[in-house]
């Protein structure tokens, strides 16, 4: 069964933007190519159990196994040594991108405490995006009782052929992303 966005993008929006932007062929459309999403797990230095539970909401929220990021330099402020484990991260693609969008956008991001929509102003120079979310509870895979501290993580949007920050915010707008104003 393919993704209800995928084919949405494919049947409506894809046209769409071709139209919009003036563009001749369907391979200059901007299109989703990744979506990394990263937690840090700074506490993971004293207690290396929180690595484990951090791996395991990551899996449950996105469906992937994630993949275990190691810290390259020491900083002796924050006790930190190379080579030890303070991140995980997972790196999206295809069927699994699509559904993990459709359930951020339309599910996880309304269940933000005083949402007034995301920031406009995430993107970068070649047209991707990133937003931070301050907690995992909003995803509701995640067993609020199961918690024992409440991370972070940072989610990019990897926007394949954009041409520009415009470009690739009406995709994600078309998408269902809800940007503030």
């Amino acid at each position: 069964m393919a993704a209800r966005l995928k084919e949405q993008y494919f049947k409506a929006i894809l046209p769409e933007l071709k139209q919009q932007f003036g563009h001749t062929n369907d391979l200059q459309v901007p299109r989703l190519n990744k979506i990394v999403v990263n937690m840090g797990v700074g506490d993971a230095i004293s207690d290396p159990r929180n690595m484990d539970t951090a791996m395991a909401e990551l899996a449950v929220i996105t469906g992937q196994k994630p993949s275990v990021r190691k810290s390259r330099k020491s900083i002796s402020n924050f006790k930190l040594r190379a080579g030890v484990n303070i991140g995980c991260m997972v790196t999206l693609r295809g069927e699994r991108m699509y559904e993990f969008v459709d359930r951020l956008f339309n599910i996880a991001i309304p269940r933000i405490r005083d949402f007034r929509g995301l920031s406009p102003k995430g993107f970068d120079q070649f047209g991707n995006y990133t937003l931070g979310l301050r907690e995992q509870t909003i995803f509701p895979e995640v067993k609020v009782d199961d918690v024992n501290r409440t991370r972070g993580m940072n989610i990019t949007f990897v926007i394949k052929n954009s041409h520009s920050a415009d470009e690739s915010r009406e995709l994600l707008r078309k998408l269902g992303m809800p940007f503030a104003g």
